[in-house]
């Protein structure tokens, strides 16, 4: 009686880990990252290799994706209040800044 217990907690604790990474990566969706950055961002920012508009006062996605500097949470912080002036605030919800994010650090690989 005592080992099913066991075991069944065992599962249930592995089945919490499970869906916690599902969570994540579902949260993480680099396509609808890059959609939003096309959407939003490449008017000013390089977004991806080939685009031929852009701003050359702001860093490329390129540029902020490889940078140690740029890190998830100052990012992440960032995007969901922008306090540079020539930043508009894109009010995007925690699920889009996690997209956004991962398609901005996929140019840093």
């Amino acid at each position: 009686m005592q080992s099913n217990r066991k075991r069944m907690k065992s599962w249930g604790i592995i089945a919490t880990f499970l869906i916690g990474l599902a969570g994540e990566s579902a949260a993480a969706d680099r396509v609808n990252g890059q959609r939003i950055a096309e959407r939003w961002c490449a008017e000013c920012h390089i977004v991806e290799s080939g685009q031929t508009q852009g701003s050359d006062r702001v860093p490329t996605f390129a540029q902020i994706g490889g940078s140690k500097r740029f890190d998830v949470k100052s990012l992440t912080t960032f995007l969901m209040a922008p306090h540079h002036s020539r930043m508009p605030n894109l009010s995007l919800t925690r699920s889009e800044v996690a997209d956004l994010l991962a398609y901005i650090k996929s140019h840093g690989r």
